[in-house]
Parts: structure tokens; C-alpha cells; sequence
């Protein structure tokens, strides 16, 4: 059984909830620079750091093709294999912007995830926290940041 694991607890209801009504099987709660707030299913901490490199690297060349056609930010992106979706999707929220990375099989639909996408959004912006002021981040901080979440969302 996959499970859902929260770097920033306030994030885990939310994604479970959407998890279990969009049919959703792999899923990453990031920031669009690709700092992960949650996963769900993934059991490999490589594969959670590749897919949101890759998803990072999408919004930000998306948001760029946006930018260079005078256009607001590109919403949603949608793939649909033989066998599995994806869905790709950036939201603004008090404390940020974040982005929703989400795989589904053959169970589930392109529409459905959409739909509860919404709904994930809603209840994402409900209990996100206020921001705190920003700090200068040093490089030693990022590094010992980053393996404290990689480790937080791999313990057994």
C-alpha cells in the first residue's frame, strides 16, 4: 500500500484527499524550484528527486514560453499514455506558489484529476500557513535542508 508522507504537515489531508477521489497513483507537492512538500506512492527518494527536477524544469520552461507569447501563466498540462496520465498543474497560495505533480493509470481520467484538482486547491489555500519573513538562504542551510526533507519523507 502506497502511503502519503509531508515534509510540511499541512499539506498531507489535502493530497490524501485527492489521492483517493481523482484515482491518482504517484503524486509531488512542490514549490516551482522543485522542493518537495509531499509525495505519495514513490518509494525511491532518486525517483522523488528526478520528478521534481522534471517537473520543476517543465513550469519554468512553460512559464518562459508564456512569457516570451505574452500570455499569463500556462494553468494545467495533460499527457495521456496507453496505460498512465499525466498532470502537471502551478497554483498560487498565501505562502507561495506551488505546483501538483500527479500520475494516474488507465482507472482514472484526465477530466477526473482536473476535477478534483479544483477542490485540491481550495482545501491547499484553506489551511496553508502565513508566510514568515524571508531569510538569506546559505548554501551550507540548503544542503542540510534539503537531506533533512529527503530523509523526512523516506523513514520507515
Amino acid at each position: 500500500m502506497s502511503r502519503t508522507v509531508a515534509v510540511q504537515p499541512w499539506t498531507a489531508a489535502p493530497l490524501e484527499h485527492f489521492i483517493s477521489e481523482a484515482g491518482a497513483r504517484l503524486a509531488l507537492l512542490m514549490t516551482p524550484a522543485g522542493q518537495v512538500f509531499a509525495q505519495h506512492g514513490f518509494t525511491r527518494a532518486v525517483d522523488v528527486m528526478s520528478a521534481a527536477a522534471l517537473g520543476a524544469a517543465i513550469v519554468s520552461s512553460t512559464g518562459e514560453i508564456a512569457r516570451m507569447l505574452s500570455e499569463p501563466r500556462f494553468a494545467e498540462l495533460g499527457h495521456q499514455g496507453r496505460g498512465y496520465g499525466v498532470f502537471l498543474a502551478a497554483f498560487d497560495t498565501p505562502l507561495d506558489s506551488l505546483v501538483l505533480l500527479a500520475i494516474y493509470g488507465r482507472e482514472s481520467s484526465l477530466g477526473l484529476v482536473k476535477l478534483f484538482y479544483e477542490e485540491f486547491v481550495e482545501e491547499i489555500v484553506e489551511v496553508c500557513p502565513e508566510p514568515e519573513p524571508r531569510t538569506q538562504v546559505l548554501a551550507a542551510d540548503f544542503e542540510r535542508d534539503l537531506n533533512a526533507s529527503l530523509a523526512a519523507l523516506f523513514e520507515t
